[in-house]
């Protein structure tokens, strides 16, 4: 294994949160799971994938899936709270080989470019202060979210329910930069670029497209911050792209180009990676392939039971409190149904407060459990316009969107 220069833990830490001021962060190196601190358990409940826990810089103890490239699932007790911690957000990096592991601000630049009147280079001071800032919360979701669970097994990430998370995200719309560089007629798309390279100069680029319309709408943002706080390295510093009801794979970290085209782009991670089936659901029968795919695009219903946790041990007779949260990609949660038998009866929650169409809705039931024994809680959502989850579990070949009715299995003493 390659030798790697370590900086104290605390001292990057300050350099860091300096960030906002400073000229430079870094260098930040990215350890494996040997160098990063373990946290010395493993997550076993079956709710996440099983693995080690391990820290790295500006993150608690996370659940490894990769280490080169990192990728880490946040446990499931940090969605007990509206905002999921910055410190505990999912890492997915590994699209291309080679990720940003040193930022020099005073130099690094946001170019927009392309077919434009006035092509930018956006230093980070510039996208704090030259523009109105914005702020709202919305769910990033890894597009192969759960993808453990898919049966018969698909290759990619074995992400269990972790791969998710709702912050608050500050930064400028991507229209008001769009319009400040005087977008021409005749544009088609937007394409998105961050500071992540392949390793082989024959590795396709990670870049993702908007259409014209999408990246013009008020929804789309250029974020520098989360939960008020610079964005953590591992999600995105300098800025990131949010683009909120649709899958993270559009949100592009470590933002370094946005280039407006007046030709649909056909890169290989629109063209070919990130594709679901064209049919209802986005599925197919297990172990089919579809006849024509489409680029994935808005999140599907989904919902959660976060407390009591995966085989809790709960007093029989004693009131407990279900409570769990559900998202979608944006038409906002109408109705969340909870059984605590198995799905004999259902019964509606109530919802908490509605921060927002994108955000995570809260939702909580009271419960008395009866006699001991073994109990299945399930929870289902429905949005606004209809749509729901289902008892089958869906299936497609990337294990992409899966929604089945989540459940959570507890025992009564």
């Amino acid at each position: 294994m390659r030798s790697i220069t370590r900086i104290p833990r605390r001292a990057f830490l300050r350099a860091l949160a300096a960030g906002a001021g400073a000229a430079a962060v870094g260098p930040f190196w990215l350890w494996s799971a040997r160098e990063a601190w373990a946290a010395g358990s493993w997550d076993t409940s079956g709710w996440n994938s099983p693995g080690p826990l391990v820290r790295y810089p500006q993150k608690t103890a996370l659940i490894l899936l990769t280490d080169r490239p990192p990728q880490l699932e946040t446990p499931i007790q940090y969605f007990a709270s509206q905002l999921t911690p910055a410190e505990a957000f999912f890492v997915r990096w590994g699209h291309v080989g080679i990720i940003p592991t040193s930022f020099d601000l005073a130099t690094w630049r946001l170019r927009i470019q392309g077919h434009v009147d006035r092509p930018l280079a956006l230093s980070l001071d510039d996208l704090r202060t030259g523009f109105p800032q914005v702020s709202f919360q919305a769910v990033n979701q890894c597009s192969g979210n759960s993808r453990r669970f898919f049966d018969p097994p698909v290759p990619g990430g074995e992400w269990g329910n972790g791969a998710m998370g709702n912050a608050e995200w500050t930064g400028v719309r991507l229209r008001d930069l769009l319009q400040a560089a005087g977008v021409r007629t005749g544009a088609v798309q937007v394409t998105v670029q961050g500071l992540d390279r392949p390793v082989l100069p024959q590795t396709p680029q990670f870049i993702k497209a908007l259409e014209i319309d999408h990246a013009l709408s008020p929804e789309v943002l250029v974020a520098h911050s989360m939960n008020g706080r610079p964005l953590p390295v591992l999600n995105g510093f300098p800025a990131r792209l949010v683009v909120p009801g649709w899958y993270g794979t559009y949100w592009v970290k470590a933002l370094s180009e946005i280039t407006v085209v007046t030709e649909r782009f056909e890169g290989f991670w629109m063209a070919k990676a990130y594709r679901i089936p064209d049919t209802p659901f986005a599925s197919v029968p297990p172990g089919t392939v579809p006849a024509r795919t489409v680029p994935i695009n808005r999140l599907d219903v989904r919902s959660f039971i976060i407390r009591p946790s995966p085989g809790s041990r709960l007093p029989r007779g004693k009131p407990v409190t279900l409570q769990g949260i559900a998202f979608d990609g944006g038409f906002g949660i109408q109705q969340v149904l909870v059984s605590t038998d198995g799905g004999a009866t259902w019964r509606e929650a109530t919802l908490g407060r509605d921060y927002g169409r994108y955000a995570f809705r809260q939702w909580t039931v009271e419960w008395v459990p009866g006699g001991p024994g073994r109990y299945r809680l399930m929870v289902q959502a429905i949005n606004t316009i209809g749509e729901g989850q289902s008892l089958t579990p869906r299936w497609n070949p990337a294990g992409y969107m899966w929604n089945r009715i989540e459940h959570v299995d507890v025992e009564v003493v």
